[in-house]
Order: C-alpha cells, then structure tokens, then sequence
C-alpha cells in the first residue's frame, strides 16, 4: 500500500485532486481564491503556499489550464510536429522535463514468452499525482503508475497482468534512486537525474513509446502524429491502443497525446490525472 503522507513538505496532490473535482463541477467559472480555500477546509495563505509550492502560479491561473478547452488551446499554440522534433534530435534519448532518460526494449522473444525468468521489483512511492507505484529490473525501471483514481490493488493488478510470467519483489529501497530522479524534477522544479528505463512490450507498442518520447514538456501530438511518425499514418486506432499500453506513464508521456479535435482522449490512470499532468508542464512551461 502506498506510505503515508506525514509533513507538509511531502506532495500535495490530495489538494490538487479535490480542487480539480470542486473546479470542474463549477463548469468553467473561475472560483475566487478565498471560495477554493474555504472548500478545501484551508485557509487562503496556506493554500496559496501549498499551490505555489507544487506548481509554480496562482491558482487562478492554474485554473485556466484545468478547463476542459485547455487541451485544443495546446493544440493550437503548442502543437508538436513529430517528424520536425525527431529532426531536432528529441528520440527516445531526449530531455523530458528536466530529466534525460535513457532506454532499452526487452527482445520481441522474451516478451512474447511473459517475462518468464524475470525478475521485476516493485514499490510504493509518493508522487506530485498521487501514489505511484514503481516496477523495474536490473535493467531500469519498467513500470510506472498512478493509483489516485483506480486505486492501489487495480493499479497493481494491472502491471503485474501485462508480465504474467516474471516474479515480483517488494523492495522500494532498490528503487528508489530512480523513483527519486524520476519526481524529483518534477517536485523541486528542475532537478537533473538520469532514470533508465526497461520497455518490455511488443515491437509495434515499442515504436509508439519511442514517439512519445519525442513529444517535450508543456506541448501535444495528435495520435495521427504519432501514427506517421511510426510509419503507418492509417493506424491511429492501434496508435491509440498501444498509448494506451504505456507502462511507464509519466516519463513515458503518454499524457501528452490528444486527440486531433482537441479532446483528451482517454487515460488509463484516470483523466483528472492526465488533465493536472498536463496543467503542471503548462504551468512550469510558462514559469520558465
């Protein structure tokens, strides 16, 4: 089960996940900093802290990137042109919010046999969306997903059925150096780490990852960029699908795909994460 969170310096997605839901019921108007507070059963300073602290603007103006129209007006100013970021050299090896990752895929022989003989150890960590739980191999970290909206057994059931064959150890210790690079950019604002990642997944599924990598922080890609990017402009429903088989959200950007009318589409840790992992990188994006 995820730790507890104990002092006020730990995230504090919590907050941010009632205002989302307390900001979405208002249907698009902008609730007064005293109103969201007093809801929030904080007072104004201390939620202006605590918000300051984890994103870097004031909530009314993080409550610009939290409405449903943030993403088409993404779409429209920071719209990446795959093929064009590939040319700048930003692959699978590139810079992802102020961390570089670096990448290898498991051979299609061994995933088609279900990671038998692997061995994958596993985690809880706090994260700035919620309770993370963290999976890797002597190789990087394989794994990575958010149990606010689906909980921790779904969460957990979830990765383990994508790798049916390897077997799992509990050993947060191994992991976290790399659990710490990989939210503590996103936490203090810009702390450089590397965090090696291990893909296990089919070939087509690896290329879509390799794609995702491409998109940078704080912009979009539609699922017909990233289906030309991967060669196949008519696969944007299997593109979706294996978006959707990203195990390692988060620096794996998956949250960064949209559709091409501007809608989120879906995400498998539940939208109201997919919407304040995209309002954050806004956010750090306009902060500088």
């Amino acid at each position: 089960m995820p730790a507890e969170q104990t002092t006020e310096d730990r995230y504090h997605y919590g907050v941010i996940a009632r205002a989302l839901k307390i900001i979405d019921e208002a249907g698009g108007a902008t609730l007064p900093l005293d109103d969201l507070a007093t809801r929030l059963s904080m007072s104004p300073a201390h939620f202006q802290r605590v918000f300051t602290r984890w994103v870097g603007v004031s909530p009314k103006r993080y409550q610009q990137y939290l409405t449903l129209d943030h993403a088409r007006r993404l779409l429209a100013e920071r719209h990446t042109l795959l093929d064009t970021a590939g040319a700048a050299g930003l692959s699978g090896a590139g810079r992802l919010h102020d961390l570089f990752v670096r990448w290898e895929a498991m051979s299609p022989g061994d995933f088609a046999k279900g990671a038998e003989g692997l061995v994958i150890r596993w985690g809880w960590f706090d994260s700035p969306f919620g309770p993370a739980l963290v999976m890797g191999t002597g190789r990087g970290i394989c794994g990575l997903a958010f149990a606010a909206e689906a909980g921790p057994e779904a969460t957990t059931a979830d990765l383990r059925g994508r790798w049916p064959k390897a077997s799992y150890a509990e050993d947060p210790a191994a992991l976290r150096p790399w659990a710490d690079a990989a939210f503590g950019g996103a936490a203090a604002g810009g702390t450089d780490g590397t965090v090696p990642l291990h893909l296990i997944g089919a070939p087509f599924q690896i290329k879509v990852w390799e794609a995702l990598l491409a998109i940078p922080s704080g912009h979009v890609a539609t699922y017909s960029d990233l289906a030309r990017r991967v060669g196949n402009p008519r696969a944007v429903r299997a593109v979706g699908t294996a978006v959707g088989r990203n195990p390692v959200s988060w620096l794996i950007p998956c949250h960064r795909a949209i559709r091409k009318t501007g809608g989120l589409g879906g995400y498998r840790w539940g939208l109201p994460v997919k919407r304040a992992m995209l309002a954050w990188e806004s956010a750090r994006t306009e902060a500088g």
